[in-house]
């Protein structure tokens, strides 16, 4: 039966493998026919069939060992030419001792095995640094220079410099980096691909006369440095609308695509920009060995903080992820998206009620976690102002019974995340938090001597974009088309990303295991500056392109129940020590005895179990001695 056959299609790394091949052997023979001339060849008579055989296959050999062909010829780069110049080199010496071996070199110029060296190096770098030129420097321009976008970059590092590359190689690209901008005095001058640094932020509207000048006025800026301060991006902003352009930037390295096709993608910037500052290195290696291997339980798993570190700790692979949650809707999303993530990963869904005390024991008696991460609480300050017994149940109540259970079942570590409204807490909320971190430290206290659990409490402020912030609310409000609402002109916040936070919530927890002098810790994250309320909805409308005030209106609404203008991270009792760690903080504990402190919970359970708000706010105030209320219930 004959069947036909279709064309032999070559792929580039076959075509590299030949490629090389070939220059492998030609090498050699040029090589000769230089040392020897075209008089005297034929004296090579006796080892140039040889010698180009054994030359040829040594070298293929070699290459192959090396990897030569694992690289894309399209992105030749310095690395690909040292891994280049150490094929070459190992190639020649192997010839050169199989050689010795087989006739001690009769015959053989000492020089040839130099220029053959030099001619393959040539030979082989050469075809690939030209195709990479050919590419980078295509002739077919779609786009005229006049018709691209003049750019001005904040930033002269790593980020921008492959910016520059990728567009200067694109031959569709739409910008025109006229220009770059660096803090670093000692960049002024200096060019990065031929593309000039002007100076620091601070000369930015002069740097703007002089481009327009040289007719080159640029019509965006990109910000590249992934690590300027959210204050300093606010200032930009500012200036970038007084000025009339546009701010946007580049997403980090580690976001950048992988795919030979893509480039970075210039995006708007974003409230997490205006909030942001510079990453906080994170030991990794520690997070992995705190968590690997061990049963791991979180409290409010489906909220944003409890869904944030179930995906964390998810990576890090626990012998099995427990899952307590209330809200079945929110349990239900986070347990899909763990399976479909994680699939080989152990999962348990459970939707309970920390409040239940019963439910808990048997859920602790059945899975007895190693590690407990405490996140559900009822946090809305509002919400907890109108339903002060169910905060007291849940924050308090439900906080004790998952301490208990830890005490009882001898988890290793129990980890409660707490806020900076339990420093001298001005609602309820705060309030309950504060008595929960007490019931804590006291009870890791107690437990010092047994050596049985850990009790670590992290506390920080608003996390951006969590349920009932500020920042979806001012999302929400300027799709309807405004106004956007503020409570207060000085109303100040501290803001974090959801991610950053659980990072250091990880981070505390692994210092606090590796801690052998005390049990009972307060670790309180590094906030950064406060954010003023009122300028954090000035910008995001600004970000909308839109104008404060005359598109879109700004209201004060007035300070609501529980609501302090600031908050604040320590009380004037707790002094802030340093860790190892320069994100994280310890508040030195302040104690509460165990007898006095369940005596108080006594009569506090029964008043909020009796739903009798005014006589629970009372007994939470006797509790929490620096809870001031500001307002009358």
């Amino acid at each position: 039966m004959n069947r036909s056959r279709g064309p032999i299609h070559l792929n580039g790394n076959t075509l590299a493998v030949l490629h090389d091949t070939l220059m492998a052997m030609v090498s050699f023979v040029l090589s000769v026919y230089i040392r020897l001339g075209a008089d005297q060849f034929y004296l090579s008579a006796d080892y140039l069939r040889p010698g180009t055989i054994l030359f040829t296959l040594v070298s293929v050999a070699v290459f192959s060992y090396m990897r030569l062909y694992r690289g894309l010829w399209r992105y030749a780069s310095m690395k690909d030419m040292i891994g280049i110049v150490k094929a070459v080199t190992l190639s020649v010496l192997i010839f050169a001792v199989l050689m010795f071996t087989l006739n001690r070199l009769e015959g053989l110029p000492r020089s040839l095995l130099f220029i053959n060296w030099m001619l393959l190096l040539f030979m082989l770098a050469g075809p690939r640094f030209a195709y990479r030129a050919f590419n980078d420097r295509t002739f077919n321009w779609s786009l005229k220079e006049q018709d691209k976008i003049p750019v001005l970059l904040i930033g002269a590092g790593n980020h921008a410099e492959q910016f520059i590359r990728d567009m200067s190689r694109d031959p569709n690209s739409t910008y025109d980096i006229v220009g770059l901008v660096d803090d670093n005095r000692e960049q002024k001058g200096r060019t990065i691909h031929s593309v000039p640094i002007y100076g620091g932020t601070d000369s930015l509207s002069a740097i703007m006369d002089k481009l327009e000048r040289k007719g080159q006025r640029p019509h965006k800026w990109i910000l590249t440095d992934d690590t300027i301060a959210g204050a300093t991006v606010r200032n930009l902003l500012e200036l970038a609308d007084s000025i009339g352009v546009p701010l946007a930037r580049l997403p980090r390295l580690s976001e950048f695509k992988h795919s030979v096709n893509d480039r970075p993608q210039v995006r708007p910037i974003a409230v997490e920009d205006l909030l942001g500052r510079a990453q906080n290195v994170l030991d990794r290696e520690s997070m992995q060995k705190f968590v690997e291997g061990r049963k791991v339980l979180i409290t409010g798993a489906g909220g944003t903080i409890g869904g944030e570190l179930t995906r964390q700790i998810a990576q890090f692979k626990p012998r099995e992820l427990i899952l307590i949650e209330l809200s079945e809707f929110n349990l239900y999303h986070i347990e899909h998206e763990i399976r479909d993530n994680f699939p080989e990963l152990p999962l348990i869904v459970l939707l309970a009620d920390i409040r239940d005390v019963h439910h808990i024991d048997v859920i602790f008696k059945k899975h007895q976690p190693n590690l407990v991460f405490h996140a559900a609480a009822i946090k809305h300050v509002p919400m907890a102002e109108k339903n002060i017994e169910q905060a007291i149940l849940t924050n308090v109540y439900g906080t004790s019974h998952i301490a208990e259970a830890c005490q009882k079942y001898k988890a290793d570590v129990m980890v409660m995340i707490s806020t900076d409204k339990a420093v001298n807490p001005g609602n309820v909320m705060g309030a309950t938090k504060r008595l929960a971190e007490s019931y804590c430290q006291a009870l890791g206290r107690m437990e010092y001597q047994g050596k049985h659990t850990k009790y670590f409490t992290v506390r920080f402020g608003n996390v951006l974009g969590s349920t009932g912030s500020v920042v979806p609310l001012f999302q929400e409000q300027l799709a309807r088309g405004g106004p956007l609402t503020v409570t207060h002109p000085d109303m100040v916040r501290y803001f974090m990303t959801v991610r950053e936070a659980v990072e250091l919530v990880l981070q505390a927890a692994v210092l606090g295991d590796a801690m052998k002098d005390r049990q009972e810790c307060i670790f309180v994250l590094d906030m950064g500056q406060p954010v003023r309320i009122l300028d954090l909805a000035t910008q995001m409308i600004k970000l909308a392109g839109l104008r404060p005030n005359d598109d879109i209106k700004i209201v004060f609404t007035g300070l609501r129940p529980g609501e302090k203008l600031f908050e604040e991270l320590f009380h004037f009792s707790e002094n802030a020590v340093k860790t190892t760690h320069e994100g994280i903080f310890i508040a030195s504990p302040r104690f509460t005895d165990m007898a006095t402190l369940r005596k108080g919970l006594e009569t506090l359970l029964v008043t909020s179990s009796q739903r009798k708000a005014p006589e629970a706010l009372a007994q939470l105030k006797l509790m929490v001695p620096e809870f001031k209320s500001l307002f009358e219930h």
